[in-house]
């Protein structure tokens, strides 16, 4: 399990899988467009082993599941929801700003929130109350007005609890493509939404990015991974639980240490057996292993642009001198400096969110923030002498471009 492993076979193996699926996602979406409704029923009966009777979350079953979770889970979640919301009220952009760049021109930005968005959260091998949190949260924050999530049958008493906490009551019975499908199209019960965030499998990566033409998505976020640079000083059992930690989210889950020394490749493997016996998720992990790997960089430049390659989803830097390694750092999603700095931490309570992009799209993505949820206008505030000021430039250009009514737009005011 625990190998060596090229740079480019390990980046290139977690892209392929979403092609592999992307006929299959075209039959569902097909499905969803065409019945609905129907579609989700009928979807969830396959795929979930779950006869539903309705779509739609009520609020007192909502309620009803704070009966079903353990009150000190019910106060960690409200005690990780107020980090988060602490952290994403940092991010919030200003409504309007205006600055004066010459006299008379005044340019500047106004931002308006989404007015509704959908957010998936994962069900099935485990419930993700925490990916709740990181979805709704930074959109409830942005102001947007209307918020549905979808997450799959049965939907887990702990999901219904934070997403209660965040202030999300609409909530609905799909999972996986079809839920993509149904919040981009509609359907008889659930309107369609702007934007589309929230990690899933692979075929909900694959939905989310074939149906960019009716609702924007975050980014790809499929499988989770973690890579961790390390080196000498690095200690083999911490990286070993940051390895088995990430190895047990699911079977395609993927763990890369690139360290400058052998030793530690040779120890963290070691570790990583020896845990591995005593994990509860230990099926799951073995599966994900095969996944996982290391690589030796000859220095800590050659394994930095070996990250930078990899554009990570979580980046763990373990290293003598990590805040210098952190400014050779380009693409990842998520970075946590030091030994004590463990990825569980992002995952749940520092306040960062754990909604990244993965399998090598850090390199093109930023992660989900309080932007992911605005949008932006400019505004231009020109007066007489800041027309006079640009108006040759505009006429000219106008011109040069056969665009004379342009020019003449100009020059009608500079005459009056």
């Amino acid at each position: 399990m625990w190998k060596a492993v090229e740079i480019n076979d390990w980046t290139m193996k977690r892209r392929a899988t979403l092609a592999q699926v992307q006929d299959a996602v075209q039959g569902i979406i097909g499905e969803v467009r065409e019945s609905g409704d129907r579609a989700l029923i009928d979807l969830a009966a396959r795929f979930d082993r779950v006869k539903l009777d309705g779509i739609r979350v009520s609020e007192e079953e909502q309620q009803e599941a704070y009966d079903l979770v353990d009150e000190q889970v019910v106060e960690s979640l409200v005690e990780a929801a107020a980090r988060i919301t602490v952290f994403h009220e940092l991010q919030r952009p200003k409504d309007l700003w205006l600055s004066e760049v010459e006299p008379g021109i005044t340019l500047g930005v106004k931002t308006t929130p989404l007015s509704r968005v959908g957010a998936y959260v994962p069900g099935g091998r485990a419930s993700y109350p925490s990916t709740a949190l990181m979805c709704t949260i930074p959109a409830k924050v942005a102001g947007v007005g209307e918020i549905c999530c979808c997450s799959p049958p049965p939907i887990h008493p702990l999901t219904l609890v934070a997403l209660d906490i965040a202030g999300v009551s609409e909530i609905y019975r799909a999972g996986g493509a079809q839920a993509i499908a149904a919040m981009a199209l509609g359907t008889e019960t659930i309107k369609p939404v702007q934007k589309i965030v929230g990690p899933g499998n692979v075929y909900v990566t694959a939905a989310k990015m074939l149906l960019r033409e009716y609702a924007e998505i975050d980014f790809p976020a499929g499988p989770s991974e973690v890579a961790i640079l390390a080196d000498e000083t690095a200690t083999p059992s911490f990286v070993a639980a940051d390895i088995l930690a990430q190895a047990e989210h699911d079977p395609n889950a993927a763990c890369l240490l690139i360290t400058t020394d052998p030793t530690l490749a040779r120890e963290v493997g070691e570790e990583v057996g020896r845990q591995l016996l005593m994990a509860p998720r230990k099926a799951i992990i073995e599966q994900s292993l095969n996944n996982a790997g290391y690589l030796i960089a000859s220095d800590l430049d050659v394994a930095i642009e070996a990250v930078n390659t990899v554009a990570p989803e979580h980046l763990s830097i373990q290293v003598a001198d990590p805040l210098s390694a952190l400014g050779s750092i380009r693409n990842a999603g998520s970075i946590f400096i030091g030994p004590y700095a463990p990825v569980a931490c992002g995952d749940y309570a520092s306040g960062t969110n754990h909604v990244l992009p993965t399998a090598g799209y850090a390199a093109r993505f930023s992660g989900l923030d309080v932007n992911h949820f605005c949008k932006t206008s400019t505004v231009q505030m020109i007066s007489r002498r800041g027309l006079e000021t640009i108006g040759d430039v505009v006429e000219t250009i106008a011109e040069a471009e056969g665009l004379s009514a342009h020019a003449e737009s100009v020059r009608v005011r500079r005459r009056s």
